[in-house]
């Protein structure tokens, strides 16, 4: 019988736990906070790649231009039928 690869066995452990460690529930954060976050960065074009500033500001340029259209939508639905 062979033995197992003890170098890729820990390299696969040591990935699971950092998945697992990511996924998990932070103590003394609450899920409001995670997610007020994840907006903001998602709004400031965090994802965006750091060596292209056009990129940033079209990101954040076009998310801010959809925040804007949702609320008029709302507001002209809301009057339109209530």
């Amino acid at each position: 019988m062979a033995k197992p690869d003890h170098d890729k066995t820990a390299a696969e452990a040591r990935k699971d736990l950092e998945r697992i460690g990511d996924q998990s529930e932070v103590i003394g954060t609450s899920s409001f906070v995670r997610t007020a976050n994840r907006a903001r960065d998602h709004f400031a074009g965090a994802d965006a790649p750091e060596d292209d500033a056009a990129e940033i500001w079209g990101r954040r340029v076009g998310r801010g231009l959809a925040v804007i259209f949702v609320i008029v939508l709302i507001w002209y639905l809301a009057r339109t039928y209530f």
